[in-house]
């Protein structure tokens, strides 16, 4: 039976900065993943300034500007007739934190990887599911798991946090339920080329909606992330449509793409997103603690759900370091992360619930085909909200800083 001080289960944005984090801090930290890489496409790719501005803080900055990714600059809405108006200018911030960078995923974890490699007491286990967890004495002990070759152990730790994700096994475990909230649409991913001729930074993302549908376009080194969005249920229709009847639907809120939807090859080429937004009316039991979608499933509405999941794994490191190396973390220190993490949860939560009845539900109803009026014209006439927008997407409510025990001097990994 293996012992580590805490096992952080899943690893995604959230669990490999809390990883990175606790291990610099000394803490005997074993993160498990239930996949063997971290390949994986069409999960959220934006690394936003709050955490580009930790990265440096970490050190690592250097080594995180040579990875591949191109900057998003600004957020616009469509208008008929005239050109886009822009909602957010990420370049009124101040540099070098004025953009939200674009990359793969799996380049951006790749890369908290090897930093945490780095530190003697961070371990990382690929193909290791866990399954159920370890109780003992009214306390969560550790997690029992399976490998990728079908083997069985268990891993006792002083401390067990869940970054599980949306659907988190061990959420479910701890008989933690969280209260959910209407959400209007469900999200279709695919991928359509970028040709040469198209490459160079991300000057804005800009939405096209029809009635009942909004399409979504995200830049790539050679290719462009689409989002189709549309109501909960409408995977009967695209079903019954067949690959021709989605093309044209693409093509039609995109004309300027239509010469390329032949690309999609089929429907197995579409990867469905059952959009969530809840929150857990409790973030922990004793010996377990939920942070990221585990504990606050966010809707892509903003794209601000991995930088708030980013931000929780400080806040934990933060405040937990110190109880991991006694070798015991009570319930009162597990609340004091909750009692941090979720005013901002519920300022971001609040916000994506206004976007989705103001902006969203009457576009998937049909009853409109645009952004509201008022929207566009609280952007054309009112300076403060082209400043508003950026900071809240940029940083979020409370960003966090990187702790004292995990700062470095520039790092080459």
């Amino acid at each position: 039976m293996e012992k580590t001080g805490c096992a952080v289960v899943g690893g995604g944005p959230a669990g490999m900065m809390l990883g990175l984090l606790l291990a610099r801090a000394g803490v005997q930290v074993t993160v498990l993943e239930k996949h063997a890489d971290f390949f994986r496409d069409f999960r959220g790719d934006t690394v936003h300034a709050s955490t580009i501005r930790l990265i440096d803080e970490l050190g690592l900055g250097e080594e995180f500007r040579r990875l591949p990714q191109s900057k998003l600059s600004n957020v616009a809405f469509p208008v008929p007739g005239g050109p886009p108006v822009t909602m957010g200018n990420f370049d009124s911030l101040p540099p070098p934190y004025n953009y939200v960078a674009m990359m793969p995923q799996w380049d951006f974890l790749n890369f908290l990887a090897a930093a945490a490699a780095q530190e003697p007491s961070f371990t990382l286990l690929m193909g290791h599911k866990a399954t159920a967890l370890i109780r003992n004495g009214g306390r969560v002990r550790g997690v029992r798991y399976r490998t990728s070759t079908g083997d069985e152990g268990e891993l006792l730790a002083d401390l067990v946090v869940a970054t599980d994700g949306r659907h988190s096994a061990l959420r479910r475990a701890a008989g933690l339920a969280p209260k959910e909230y209407p959400v209007p649409f469900d999200a279709w991913w695919f991928r359509l080329p970028r040709y040469a001729s198209e490459h160079g930074e991300v000057a804005g993302i800009v939405p096209a909606f029809g009635r009942g549908e909004a399409l979504l376009a995200l830049f790539r080194d050679d290719y462009f992330q689409m989002g189709y969005l549309a109501p909960k249920g409408t995977d009967v229709r695209i079903t019954a449509e067949g690959i021709e009847g989605f093309r044209r639907r693409v093509a039609a809120l995109r004309p300027d793409l239509a010469d390329r939807v032949d690309s999609i090859a089929s429907l197995e080429d579409l990867h469905w997103l059952d959009v969530r937004l809840d929150r857990l009316r409790e973030w922990h039991i004793n010996g377990l603690l939920c942070i990221g979608d585990a504990a606050h499933a966010m809707s892509p509405a903003g794209g601000v759900g991995i930088n708030l999941a980013i931000q929780d794994a400080v806040a934990a490191a933060d405040c937990l370091a110190p109880a991991l190396l006694r070798g015991r973390v009570s319930r009162a220190e597990l609340a004091k992360v909750e009692r941090r993490r979720r005013p901002p949860t519920v300022v971001v939560q609040t916000v994506q619930r206004v976007m989705h009845r103001v902006v969203f539900g009457p576009i998937m109803t049909g009853q409109r085909s645009g952004a509201p009026a008022v929207l566009l014209f609280l952007a054309r006439r009112i300076p403060a909200v082209g400043r508003l927008v950026p900071r809240f997407v940029a940083f979020g409510p409370r960003p966090e800083h990187a702790p004292a025990f995990a700062r470095r001097a520039p790092q080459h990994l």
